[in-house]
């Protein structure tokens, strides 16, 4: 009939405008100007469909947040100092079970922070994170580089960095994404409210 005839072209012409749309946009990157004025990038890789692209540009502009190194970035010249205080720095998935282990021993909630050398909103962060561990020696502070632990990091399904999972007995309770220094205060504060503090140990 001619109404299955019209939605089959329908079809065929919207599968080919999302191709066309596809095409246009893989390989660009697309840019976020903060407030501060930081730039923030993602690329577009070739796998991600039509809807995927849009629903990431959606969750882009409202993190601050890396979601892709540039190729022509140098981490050598860009690396600053991510752990200090009492950020304790996880190299190996064997560290992580341990100092989970330490945790839950000790009854404190964790707070793991993957994210990467070469990521802007990562380095503007990272002195705040140190600060906050050394207010809070109440709490574990981990520090996970994606690069380094990409597997493991993949198993959290990172989408952008810095990312923050604040965990209880090893379990999730709670979950920020980008750099934002308030939201990440407010759930530290929000954790320290309704835990009580744990008595140091002599």
């Amino acid at each position: 009939s001619n109404t299955n005839k019209k939605t089959s072209e329908f079809n065929a012409e919207k599968k080919g405008s999302d191709n066309l749309v596809k095409t246009f946009i893989i390989g660009l990157k697309l840019f976020q100007i903060s407030k501060n004025n930081r730039i923030f990038a993602k690329k577009i890789k070739k796998e991600e469909s039509v809807y995927s692209v849009f629903k990431i540009y959606r969750e882009f502009i409202q993190m601050g947040s890396c979601v892709s190194k540039d190729t022509g970035d140098d981490d050598s010249v860009h690396n600053v100092d991510f752990s200090g205080g009492n950020v304790h720095l996880i190299t190996t998935k064997e560290s992580w079970d341990e100092k989970l282990a330490e945790a839950g021993r000790d009854g404190k909630i964790v707070i793991a922070n993957f994210s990467a050398t070469w990521c802007g909103p990562c380095k503007i962060v990272a002195p705040f994170y140190v600060e906050l561990s050394e207010k809070h020696p109440s709490l574990m502070f981990l520090l996970v580089d994606v690069d380094e632990l990409s597997d493991f990091s993949s198993t959290w399904d990172i989408k952008a960095t810095p990312t923050f999972f604040f965990l209880k007995n090893g379990e999730q309770i709670g979950k920020l994404v980008g750099a934002n220094k308030p939201e990440l205060q407010k759930k530290v504060t929000s954790i320290i409210d309704s835990v009580p503090e744990s008595p140091q140990r002599p």
